[in-house]
């Protein structure tokens, strides 16, 4: 019987940690796949013109269904395997793809854009827990990175398509965008099927020699006595022995001292690269420029191009350099760059701005000053590079690395569902914020960003540069307030190390965090 996976792909690191990052991608096309009918005609005239309400509450229909995918993960990575999840992600997607490109009406378009969601939300739990664990620490931060290039790519491709057919004339300029957007999801699903299981996952339901074969080919060219796959093979194995003596596994896991804190970071990191305002940037950038007194659909189309294509160039820096920069400071230096170029656009809106109408809707918009309109499309490109570079990587790697096995896949789900809960309840109301409080929306996601500064700032330990067993001792350390005490050094061991706390561990079983014994 064979392996279950072609070892030479399992041999490359960057194959096998980026291949299910395809799964980010369907994130993206989904993106553009509604940006770029914003000003398309024929997609108005097919859904009855939607109003700012309404057209929010269809772009709103994808988070939704991801907000429920990403919780699903909390049973479906324990029960199949990380693989098998991602393989399944894939076909949801063709469905919910179906659904949307023979939509005859609003309802049935939402209808599919739920079970996209629904697809969406699976795969960006699962991908960067199936990365996370599938890949060296050495290279971890950049491998789980790509799960943000891959969406960057995304909506760029989309968008292209998009640009694309919104020449031909009638349904078929946004049916055929929605229907090629089935392609990457069936080529995630079949490829899949070559790649390895988590080997973390493998040793946890007792396949102790299919997870060391697996460690073998990843990571030591199919020796399973290189030191690398020992190390990792003895750390996993005591860490699952440790976190099966903590009681059964449940989401009461997620409530205790320690874990609690995890929880809370990873799911307010998510939240915050929501509260970014990059949703307003990605899912609504024709109304932004639109605003800023761009008019006409292929000058439009164009400068809306050239911010997707600054989303994916300037993401391939934090991918290089993720692990070697570390997660604070990318997270902090980028939040105050976005902090202030959305103060700038909310600035120059209010001073160049007045009310007026396009397309038969109140928009507040500039007229007359086309150095403003340059400086405000400017200032939005600068934001888009700001998060590409710092952020998006970040808010991805971060919640993939700081959770204890145990509660990992349900932790991730959590994390990933405030992604999704909250991308649910802006992209529903930014049409309507634009259209009421206009140059006062940017004023408002500028704030949170500077919020988000000071609590990373306070908060957030560095894990960059440690395996996930030693990830657990950068928590021991206590500092909840004072994160940057914890030096990048903490954590990190050699094999004689590990082998020697895991002959002791039965006999000591106190490897709690400072907060756990408070």
């Amino acid at each position: 019987m064979g392996k279950g996976y072609n070892a030479a792909i399992a041999s490359n690191p960057y194959v096998v940690g980026s291949f299910a990052c395809i799964g980010g991608g369907l994130f993206g096309l989904d993106i553009s796949s509604m940006s770029g009918v914003l000003n398309n005609d024929a997609y108005m005239n097919f859904f009855g013109n939607p109003n700012p309400n309404q057209q929010g509450a269809i772009v709103a229909a994808m988070p939704a269904g991801s907000f429920f995918g990403a919780l699903l993960v909390t049973k479906l990575a324990d029960l199949l395997g990380r693989k098998r999840t991602v393989i399944l992600s894939g076909w949801i997607w063709v469905l919910g793809s179906i659904l949307q490109c023979a939509a005859v009406d609003r309802g049935m378009l939402v209808a599919g854009r739920v079970v996209s969601g629904l697809s969406v939300g699976i795969a960006s739990a699962i991908v960067p827990i199936y990365q996370s664990e599938i890949t060296a620490p050495s290279i971890r931060g950049r491998i789980v990175a790509m799960q943000q290039w891959s969406i960057t790519w995304g909506i760029l491709i989309q968008y292209f398509v998009e640009f694309g057919c919104s020449y031909i004339n009638g349904d078929a300029s946004f049916r055929i965008p929605w229907g090629l957007q089935m392609i990457p999801a069936i080529v995630l699903s079949l490829g899949m099927i070559l790649f390895p299981e988590s080997p973390r996952w493998l040793i946890d339901h007792d396949r102790n020699q299919e997870a060391l074969q697996i460690l073998a080919d990843l990571h030591g060219g199919g020796d399973t006595n290189d030191e690398l796959v020992q190390l990792e093979y003895a750390e996993i194995c005591g860490q699952v022995q440790f976190e099966r003596t903590q009681g059964a596994k449940s989401y009461m896991d997620l409530l205790k001292p320690g874990i609690f804190r995890r929880v809370g970071l990873g799911a307010s990191l998510q939240m915050w690269s929501q509260l970014s305002g990059m949703n307003i940037m990605m899912y609504y950038i024709v109304y932004v420029f639109q605003g800023a007194g761009l008019t006409g659909r292929r000058g439009n189309l164009i400068a809306d191009s050239v911010q997707y294509v600054l989303n994916v160039a300037l993401t391939v820096p934090a991918i290089i350099y993720i692990d070697k920069w570390g997660r604070r400071p990318m997270l902090v230096i980028g939040t105050l760059l976005m902090g202030f170029w959305l103060f700038l656009v909310g600035g120059l809106q209010g001073r160049f701005g007045a009310w007026g109408e396009v397309n038969n809707a109140p928009v507040w918009v500039i007229t007359g000053h086309e150095a403003a309109t340059r400086a405000i499309i400017v200032c939005s490109y600068l934001f888009v590079c700001s998060f590409a570079v710092t952020m998006g990587p970040v808010s991805w790697t971060y919640p993939a690395e700081i959770f204890p096995m145990r509660v990992r896949a349900k932790a991730v789900s959590v994390s990933t569902a405030a992604n999704w809960l909250f991308n649910f309840a802006l992209a529903w109301a930014v049409p309507p914020g634009l259209s009421n409080i206009a140059y006062k929306t940017y004023f408002i996601f500028g704030t949170f960003n500077f919020a988000a500064c000071i609590h990373i700032f306070f908060c957030f330990p560095e894990t960059a540069g440690r395996t996930l067993e030693e990830v657990e001792e950068i928590f021991q350390q206590g500092h909840i307030f004072t994160a940057w005490n914890i030096g990048r050094d903490v954590g990190k061991k050699n094999l004689e190390q590990v082998v020697k706390e895991n002959k002791g561990m039965d006999a000591v079983h106190h490897v709690e965090s400072i907060e756990e014994k408070a």
